[in-house]
């Protein structure tokens, strides 16, 4: 029964909280909102730290549910970034209807992940997988009252459903001819047949449409626009985040005897992804637009690592998703404070916004820095060990054309820190009044940009970890 607590910590916690706040909602509906999301952010706190502790490796249930020390700092970098997205939504969430379903049906998203990630049977991956997608639609058509949010969680659906098929399709052909579901006998029994590259291709098709890979990416910048900005941040970070390190799992390990055949659409896939993401960035107005682009383009950079296929490729995978929950999030948290005290969100709304807002201008223009990689930044060194472990592979036309794609990024990056600097304005956004919470989100985001960056001993530790 220790075992059993010990495996599942991460997955027991975010039960007990979902009951807990079920619950209050039955018996305590009276609560303020604000005394509900200071509770929560309480208990995420808890859940946050109760996560490093107590860490082993096992299986249960017939290894079809597995821990390790590198799957539980996945999990507990997923539960970082959920305690930071929370502490960002106070001031939407404060005059908002439904705070409580929106806390449930947050953590009923993290919980799948958190089973997505430990699963080594296809059938509970994609359990796992609906479980942490359904909620996901909802909170898309969480602003009740706007029609966008509603088309939102519509392609949401339609897009989710789609990839769905195309998976199921592909695993039924996996399992037809490998005649097992779990993770280790179809690796065995793997032989690069046509049938099985055909289902390998369908199931990397359904990767790609979750983690808005090039050409699957085309329902991204629409539901990102219209979610509310929380939850966009959360799709954009820690829904992206866990299905990136599925895929390493099950590339680097399902289908590890169809290397040479992964490595070419990996190859095609994050050069397409870069340049497309890249090209329709610069043509953004709206931030939460402009954000889902360069979350597209960012993919492409984390596909050249993967393409690695060493624990390198593995360890800077892991140590971007880290550096890219602070940067986005600090970006995020930034737009989303404006967005709820005036509605703006458009980036000629940002001129001149330094001068009312000193202190946002920087979280915003720090965390740019971060996404498009300038040192002394962590987002540089994250790139950097991205293209280190794409290069093992010596494919130099690769890194070349990630090179140039960088300096693309810059232009679009550097565009919102000049309208905030050095443009005049003449109905600047007033000043935007930050609560605690947002305060130690933006503090917390700042200093793992500035942190994980120096620190070198934390890609040491992600490597340790693999090896």
């Amino acid at each position: 029964m220790s075992e059993f607590l010990y495996l599942m910590k991460s997955e027991l916690m975010i039960t007990i909280i979902i009951f807990i706040l079920l619950f209050l909602k039955i018996f305590r509906n009276e609560m303020n909102n604000g005394a509900v999301i200071n509770f929560v952010n309480g208990l995420l706190a808890i859940n946050l730290v109760v996560g490093f502790f107590g860490i082993t490796e096992g299986g249960l249930f017939a290894d079809m549910f597995v821990t390790s020390p590198l799957i539980t700092l996945q999990k507990n970098l997923l539960s970082l970034g959920t305690f930071i997205i929370c502490i960002q939504a106070g001031p939407w969430l404060r005059n908002h209807k439904h705070v409580m379903e929106f806390y449930m049906l947050l953590l009923s998203t993290l919980m799948g992940m958190f089973f997505m990630i430990s699963s080594r049977n296809i059938l509970m991956f994609y359990l796992s997988l609906e479980l942490a997608t359904i909620p996901l639609a909802a909170l898309c058509n969480f602003d009740l009252e706007k029609r966008r949010s509603s088309e939102a969680a519509m392609k949401m659906i339609i897009s989710s459903a789609f990839s769905s098929g195309l998976l199921l399709f592909g695993i039924s052909f996996l399992y037809g001819t490998t005649g097992s579901l779990n993770f280790d006998d179809i690796t065995h029994a793997l032989t690069g047949t046509r049938l099985q590259v055909f289902s390998f291709v369908l199931i990397i098709t359904g990767f790609a449409f979750k983690i808005s890979a090039v050409p699957f990416h085309l329902w991204t910048a629409d539901v990102y626009e219209g979610s509310p900005i929380s939850v966009t941040a959360y799709l954009s970070v820690i829904s992206k985040g866990a299905i990136l390190f599925v895929f390493v799992s099950v590339l680097y390990g399902v289908f590890y005897p169809l290397q040479e055949t992964w490595y070419n659409a990996i190859f095609i896939i994050s050069i397409a992804t870069m340049v497309i993401g890249n090209l329709f960035a610069i043509r953004q107005q709206n931030l939460k637009r402009f954000l889902a682009f360069s979350s597209i383009a960012q993919v492409g950079f984390i596909l050249i690592g993967i393409s690695g296929n060493s624990p390198e490729g593995t360890a800077s995978v892991v140590y971007f998703i880290l550096i890219y929950i602070f940067s986005n999030l600090g970006a995020f948290g930034v737009i989303s404070l404006v967005s709820a005290a005036t509605g703006k969100e458009t980036m000629d709304d940002y001129k001149g916004f330094r001068k009312t807002n000193p202190l946002l201008a920087w979280v915003l223009t720090l965390s740019l820095f971060s996404l498009a990689g300038i040192p002394p930044t962590a987002g540089f060194f994250g790139k950097f060990f991205l293209l280190m472990a794409g290069a093992g592979q010596g494919n130099y036309i690769l890194i070349t054309i990630a090179a140039l794609n960088m300096v693309i990024s810059l232009f679009y990056y550097l565009k919102i820190v000049k309208f905030m600097f050095m443009d005049q304005n003449d109905n600047p956004i007033e000043k935007v009044e930050a609560g605690l919470f947002p305060k130690l989100a933006m503090a917390i985001c700042i200093g793992g940009i500035l942190i994980t960056g120096f620190a070198g001993g934390c890609y040491e530790y992600i490597y340790s970890l693999i090896v």
